[in-house]
Order: C-alpha cells, then structure tokens, then sequence
C-alpha cells in the first residue's frame, strides 16, 4: 500500500476551493465543528437535524468542485458521479458512507468514509486516472436509526427491504412522524421506496469505515478488508405497571415497572453472557411518564443483540424475552415485547474480497461486529469493505480515534481499491496498470 506521505498535499476550508488534492484529515477538520454536543461530548448528528444538514451541503459542494455531477434521489441518498466518456450509468462501482450520527458519537463514524471519498477522487485524478466504468460517491441518510429507530434505513427504502409505508409512519422521540419530518425538509415523502433505476445502475459497492474495535490495533496495520457482518436486531420491550404517587404508595402496593426493568436488565446481561461470541446491550431506557415523585406506569427499553450465527441470535432473544416475563410478574407487572429491526449475518462477496486483497497485499481480512450500509447492499449487488485502524478501539463515543497517517492510507488503500475495480483508460504520463475489469 502506498505510503500516505505521498498524499499529504492538505486540506481545504469550507469557504474555500478545493485543491488539487485534499487530505481526510483537512476534510475532517473542516466539519470538525458541526453538531459537537457540548452536554454529552462527542458529535449528535440524528437525520433531518441542522448538523445534518450542514454536512449534506458540505459534501454536495465539495463533490461538485470536484467536477462531479451531484443529485439527491427520493430516498435521501445523495449520488455523486464520475462519469465515463460515454456518460452511461451502468455497472457504476460506488463508495461513501453516511453523515448522521448516534447521539454523543465519534467524530469518524461514518463522516471519514465520505472524507475518504473525495479524496480517493483527488488521488485517481492527480495520477491522471480515466475510469472505464462509472464511479460514484453515495452518501446514506440514517445509517445509524439515532432518531427514527430503523439503522440503514437509506440503503434498506432503496432495495425494497423496508415497507415505504412502513418508514413514512416511524416516529422519532417527539412523536413526529418520518414523513412529517422529510416534507419540513425538502423532501416528498410520496417518493421514497424501492428505487429500481438507481440500484440496476450499480455494480459494485466499497465503504471504507472506521473501525469499530481493535483487531486492526493489535495487528500494528492501518487498513484491513471486511469479511462479515455479524447478524443483529433491535427489539423493543415495554413493562407495564401502575403509575402511582410516590409519597402516598406503600412499598408492598407497588406495581413498580422501573423495578422489574432494573432486573431484566441484569438478567439481559447475564443470559448473554451464556452464549459465546453474543453481545446484548440495552442502550435506551425510558420511564412513562418520567417523573421524579411519580411509580411509573410503564418502562420502555430497547435491547440490541448481536451473534454470528442467526440461530444463536434468535435463541437468545427468545431467552431474553421468557425471562422477562418471569421477573415482570415477581414485581405483578407484565411484558410487550417486538422487534424493531432485524438483520442476518452478511458474508461479503468472496470474489470482490479477493479482489481487494490483490489489490491491497498488506491489509488483513476481519468481520465486524456493527452494521453498515454495505451489509444491506450485499443481497443486490457485490459489496465489500475497508476499515481504518483505531487505536482507543472505541466507537459510537467521543473517545472513537483515526491518527492522521492512518486516515491517508485508507484513502490511499480506497483510491488503489477503486482505481482496479474501475478499469483505466490511461492518461498521459500515467503508469497506473489496471486489472481487467470486474464481470
């Protein structure tokens, strides 16, 4: 892999032109400030927020600085295009990742795969690259599902794995509706769905990520190339109870919904812990009505569960359920419980895997634990990833890190990656030496 000194030329602020050749770091510290929350640290960058927004329009003027031709489809997704001579859209290979964030978030999930991006575009044209397929730059809104509770949902409205109907009726915690949410911001929630002519255009889809966990720090290396998915799920479970007045309600008369939580919760962790490889997580806790002086009535909770194989994740989630069933009723309350989202274990494409790994000798090969727009993706159309090496191993948090050098050799390690799966028409002076290009 080349070393990211050869591509160090530096970065460019938002007010200003792009250079030739822009670095990620730059780019990174270009959005640096938009949507950092001072109450909890870290980014918040939920969909349709202001923060949002701002980078939506700081990736659409820097793609089109970059001679890119740039259009937002009825889904949200914005589609950046390099085009051929020919000009035809088909059989496109496709990078980018998503914007939005988990609230509290790390400053690299997501953004340094669009970061990345662009300056894989600088790099393939500083070396006078002429691409034989069209590329494209794809930016998906709601990756994380921080506001509407649907991770993916971008990429899922695309292929037809979510019911339109379905997304435009999500709410978000204040009870607005996604399509009430999509009009207030410029989009016509009558044209969400399954988008056909977009994804027939693909052909190939390479999201370059941060990592989220640290193989890639105990390995010593900058980059690997995904593997898999794991399969994971949100499930919603809510204890009903009886509200009542905290001063006035002796500890034997209670009906006390946050009490049995309190026990699901243990016993959530505790029956994870039985099942090798599995991780379950309650992430979001929410009393009804949430008053100090006041027993709730009901607890909402909402669990996240994740295992390599399917069957062990829905064994789990079914132990999960049956226990708190069990600890609701020592407390006399009782138990509703659903699935929000659910995704199986994703094996990249093995012919694309084997691509990269040509491409990219040094970079070893690891499965990931998070989901990714890539993993909704794979069951249309090859897809594939690269991750960035970070060195806390920590993510969905401020702590979440990409040492510069490191961020460089990604986009280094992309534009190497893109560059053979795009096929050359060679340039003057250019000595890139393309593969034939993929079927």
């Amino acid at each position: 892999m080349p070393e990211s000194s050869e591509y160090a030329v530096g970065g460019a602020g938002r007010a200003g032109a792009a250079t030739a050749m822009d670095t990620v770091a730059g780019l990174m510290r270009d959005i640096s400030d938009v949507g950092a929350d001072a109450r909890r640290g870290g980014y918040s960058r939920p969909v349709f927020s202001s923060a949002e927004s701002e980078l939506r329009s700081w990736f659409t003027e820097q793609a089109e600085r970059r001679g890119l031709d740039v259009h937002t489809d009825g889904n949200g997704i914005i589609w950046a295009w390099w085009d051929t001579a020919t000009g035809t859209r088909r059989d496109a290979v496709v990078t980018g990742s998503h914007l939005d964030s988990v609230p509290g978030g790390g400053e690299y999930d997501g953004p340094l795969g669009v970061a990345s991006a662009l300056v894989a575009v600088d790099l393939l044209k500083t070396r006078g690259f002429r691409p034989r397929r069209p590329l494209a730059i794809a930016v998906f809104p709601e990756e994380e599902g921080s506001r509407f509770g649907v991770a993916c949902l971008g990429s899922r409205l695309l292929t037809g794995a979510l019911d339109p109907n379905k997304a435009r009726n999500l709410k978000d915690a204040d009870g607005n509706t996604y399509a009430d949410v999509a009009a207030k911001n410029g989009q016509d929630p009558r044209l969400i769905g399954a988008d056909h002519k977009n994804l027939g255009r693909l052909g190939v889809f390479v999201e370059l990520h941060v990592e989220q966990g640290r193989g890639l720090a105990d390995l010593g290396q900058p980059v690997a190339i995904g593997s898999s998915i794991l399969g994971h799920g949100r499930w919603k479970l809510s204890v009903h109870g009886q509200g009542n007045h905290a001063g006035t309600t002796l500890m034997k008369d209670r009906r006390d919904p946050m009490i049995a939580a309190a026990k699901i919760m243990i016993g959530i962790r505790d029956t994870a812990a039985k099942y090798r490889d599995a991780r379950a997580t309650v992430g979001r806790l929410q009393p009804v009505p949430g008053g100090t002086n006041v027993i709730a009535s009901r607890v909402d909770m909402w669990i996240d569960v994740r295992h390599p194989r399917d069957e062990v994740t829905a064994a789990l989630v079914e132990s999960i359920h049956l226990n708190a069933q069990v600890m609701a009723a020592e407390e006399n309350c009782t138990v509703t419980f659903g699935v929000e989202s659910l995704s199986p274990t994703v094996h990249f494409d093995a012919g694309l895997r084997d691509q990269l790994q040509a491409m990219l000798p040094k970079s070893p090969v690891l499965d990931t634990g998070a989901g990714h727009d890539a993993g909704v993706l794979a069951s249309h159309i090859p897809t594939a990833m690269l991750f960035v090496r970070n060195p806390t191993g920590i993510s969905h948090s401020p702590e979440e890190l990409v040492e510069d050098a490191d961020a460089e050799a990604g986009a280094a390690a992309l534009a190497d990656a893109l560059a053979g799966l795009l096929g050359a028409a060679r340039a003057l002076g250019s000595e890139l030496q393309a593969p034939p290009m993929m079927a």
